[in-house]
């Protein structure tokens, strides 16, 4: 076959040569009729030689067909997504694993890479229009001529027909991840073999590369990759500034002004918002328990202050969650029915071995709730460092569907914003979740009745009622209230 090919292109190549050649020899045959422009027919010869190459390139390179670049199915049964952000427009030029935008479903946002070199032609959508998964995004005239385009597709048909579904055989066994997604395996020396796969099939997407690389010590991460999981700078020390100068009083947050159009407004739900709509419906079919409880975290809030300075001269910005999340694993080590889930009829159970523990995020495009993987094998300040980069990606909209999925048990921290209690929404199939209040200084009485300053937060949790009581509940409360109250203990039970 590769003969029939290395034929066929030196064919194309003789006869655009013989073209070029009589074109050329005609003009010298003109000029040479007048004796007197001899000279001049040589110096016309060598730019004729000079032109000839010049169009020979053109004629290879610019007349290409134009492809429908259609969007392929990305998985989860998707059949539409929402287009967000265009990176091209009609005249551009693109290479192959360039971006040429990014599509929103349901359950995450995906950035969508050209297959081709070529030139954009048209683009079929218009920003926040719906595009359908196996119809055209985009046309692109290729760089090929329409013989070359016929001959690569009789050699490349089997990896065609694969198209972003590729397979590659390693180590007996078969790793399936895209073209875009090898090549950034092959720039950091990452085996696909190593890394575990969370798509569809076992499939090995960017973000488990990009979760791969962030748990990995002195891995080198390509320039425009690590921008977008490197945390946020600290910002320099008050004592920088004087006291006195105007620079140093601290900004009042800006109100948020009114919106008042005028006029009713009807749109569709699109994006996170219909996903919302799908997972609260299933989730209010199963019958929810609450229990409520208060934790002092004078302890924590002390401990807290003392490894402030330390992790964020690593760069890594420390919160009370990752001590939240650790606590709630430990104590789930315990009480695995907790970190369970159900089928739909409720027929079985399956507890699960990972502690992939959630965090109900806000965000501009709506609520998020990714998760920090293994828990139970992560450290506090690994933890911290899986929230810095989970909490970047979500402020950039750029959450994946390895992020988003997988979860089995979750906590959310709305006392960030407000409030104190809370009555929060189990998602299916996870069996319990948490709500944790703002962190209040409040009176309460010591050991020895006096009356001293406390730290402390509320906590709401909501269990599955059809499989999980309120006594197994109330014992996960205190055992996770138990490591907060006194951090110390979780040293004796890390691992």
């Amino acid at each position: 076959m590769m003969a029939a090919v290395t034929r066929g292109s030196f064919t194309m190549f003789r006869r655009l040569l013989s073209q070029q050649y009589r074109r050329r020899c005609f003009r010298l045959q003109n000029f040479r009729s007048d004796r007197a422009l001899q000279p001049l027919a040589f110096r016309c010869d060598r730019n004729l030689q000079t032109f000839s190459s010049r169009t020979l390139y053109t004629a290879v390179v610019s007349r290409g067909p134009v492809v429908q670049f259609k969007l392929s199915d990305i998985g989860e049964g998707i059949m539409e997504v929402t287009v967000k952000e265009w990176y091209v427009k009609e005249g551009d030029k693109v290479s192959q694993f360039d971006s040429i935008c990014e599509v929103q479903s349901d359950k995450a946002s995906v950035t969508i890479t050209s297959r081709y070199d070529g030139v954009i032609k048209k683009l079929y959508y218009d920003v926040d229009a719906t595009a359908l998964v196996g119809k055209p995004l985009v046309d692109i005239e290729t760089e090929f001529s329409s013989e070359v385009i016929q001959e690569e597709d009789v050699v490349e048909t089997p990896a065609m027909a694969r198209e972003e579904h590729t397979h590659q055989e390693i180590k007996g066994h078969k790793t399936q991840a895209t073209p875009a997604v090898r090549r950034l395996a092959m720039e950091n020396n990452i085996k696909l073999s190593e890394v575990v796969g969370t798509g569809k099939d076992g499939r090995i997407l960017k973000e488990d590369i990009l979760n791969y690389l962030a748990k990995q010590t002195g891995a080198i991460l390509p320039p425009t990759l690590f921008q977008e999981i490197q945390p946020p700078p600290p910002a320099p020390a008050a004592a920088a500034r004087p006291v006195s100068t105007p620079a140093a009083v601290k900004p009042s947050p800006a109100t948020p002004r009114p919106v008042f159009t005028g006029k009713d407004v009807t749109e569709p739900l699109k994006g996170f918002h219909k996903a919302m709509v799908k997972t609260m419906t299933a989730a209010l079919k199963i019958p929810h328990f609450g229990y409520c409880d208060e934790v002092d975290l004078s302890r924590l809030v002390s401990l807290r202050a003392e490894l402030k300075s330390v992790t964020e001269g690593r760069g890594i910005k420390l919160s009370y969650m990752p001590f939240f999340i650790k606590a709630a694993s430990l104590s789930l080590l315990h009480f695995p029915i907790l970190n369970a889930s159900v089928d739909e009829g409720c027929q079985n159970i399956t507890y699960k071995a990972s502690h992939n523990i959630g965090l109900a995020m806000d965000t501009s495009q709506g609520l998020l709730v990714p998760n920090v993987k293994n828990v139970q094998l992560l450290s506090v300040f690994e933890i911290a460092q899986e929230l810095n980069r989970l909490q970047t990606l979500g402020a950039a909209g750029q959450l994946g569907t390895a992020d988003l999925s997988g979860g089995t048990f979750t906590l959310s921290n709305i006392g960030s914003i407000g409030g104190t209690y809370a009555k929060p929404v189990i998602l299916p199939p996870e069996v319990a979740i948490g709500a944790l209040g703002k962190i209040q200084v409040l009176p309460r009485f010591d050991a020895g009745g006096q009356v001293v300053r406390a730290h402390i937060m509320n906590v709401s949790w909501s269990a599955d009622h059809r499989i999980i009581d309120g006594a197994t509940m109330c014992r996960f409360s205190n055992l996770w209230r138990e490591y907060l109250e006194n951090p110390a203990n979780m040293v004796l039970d890390l691992k």
